[in-house]
């Protein structure tokens, strides 16, 4: 697993923006680097490697070589969402965090700040500066919560049985 790198993240809103800043940086845009980004701006949200290749058409290899090499300049920043492989998002493009069901697999993009309460709560409580970008906080959604509650909840008129002695 790749470490995730301390850069800072690079702000871009297009494309072109982005070329400019690899540009500036040094870096020669390769056709399967602008493919990269590309992918990348066309994305709703985190998308894996895999995802990247078979979405541009070119191989897995390359995709990560050019993911990592964009991680380290602060352009992209890569999320652990679940057990899986981790996902690659622009970093100055999507300032989410992210909510990861582990019942259904939904994922909730949450503003960064909206956490800031339970980092706040987290620096009281034990004196240590929490970060949730890296990795999801995983838990139950809403629905999937009301799903098991419907099921753990008695019907009216039916009684469970009384539990066993011991």
């Amino acid at each position: 697993m790749p470490d995730a790198p301390q850069t800072p993240p690079l702000h871009f809103a297009t494309i072109d923006e982005a070329i400019d800043t690899m540009r500036e940086r040094g870096l020669r845009l390769s056709t399967a680097r602008r493919l990269v980004l590309e992918g990348l701006f066309a994305a709703d949200g985190p998308v894996s490697a895999h995802q990247l290749a078979r979405d541009i058409a070119i191989d897995t290899t390359s995709v990560y070589r050019n993911l990592e090499l964009l991680e380290s300049l602060g352009a992209v920043r890569h999320v652990h969402l679940a057990h899986g492989a981790g996902l690659y998002v622009l970093a100055g493009r999507q300032q989410s965090e992210y909510l990861y069901c582990e019942h259904c697999s939904h994922v909730t993009a949450v503003a960064v700040e909206d956490l800031d309460p339970i980092r706040d709560l987290i620096k009281a409580q034990f004196g240590f500066d929490a970060r949730f970008t890296h990795f999801a906080i995983v838990g139950t959604c809403s629905r999937c919560a009301a799903q098991e509650a419907a099921v753990d909840t008695p019907h009216r008129g039916h009684r469970l049985p009384a539990p066993a002695r011991s």
